[in-house]
């Protein structure tokens, strides 16, 4: 969902079964930064999967649940990236965020309208961070 749709673990751990659409093929994004709902557009490939997931788990709330029920944790999310990046060999330092950026670069690649992809991310700038020349913290 991170790196299919471009969304943030925040966004991922809040999702309800009854936020997709698979008819119309969106998501809405409850609440999002800024306290704002959007709609994002569900793609064909992430629609397949999460048929599959919901066969398997059949989620009654939220569409990841916790062992104990409720929304899985972001650190969760973020511990299940790492020690799936083990077995895959990326020795990398890399987290969960990154994939919600690597989403964009396809999207670029092909032609895509930068300001399209701005909003899609919820971005209020196309601009990299700034970043200190010593510690490279913005």
């Amino acid at each position: 969902m991170c790196y299919g749709m471009g969304l943030r673990v925040s966004e991922v751990v809040k999702l309800k079964v009854g936020d997709i659409d698979s008819h119309d093929r969106y998501i809405l994004i409850a609440s999002a930064k800024g306290k704002k709902d959007r709609y994002i557009p569900l793609p064909e490939s992430v629609l397949g999967l999460l048929r599959q997931y919901y066969r398997i788990y059949k989620p009654k709330g939220f569409l990841f649940e916790g062992a104990c029920g409720g929304a899985f944790s972001k650190s969760s999310v973020q511990a299940v990236f790492r020690n799936a990046m083990k077995p895959a060999s990326i020795r990398k330092k890399a987290g969960v965020h990154g994939l919600r950026h690597s989403y964009a670069t396809p999207l670029l690649e092909s032609g895509g309208d930068i300001r399209f992809i701005q909003e899609l991310l919820e971005h209020n700038s196309i601009k990299p961070p700034k970043f200190t020349h010593r510690t490279g913290i913005k």
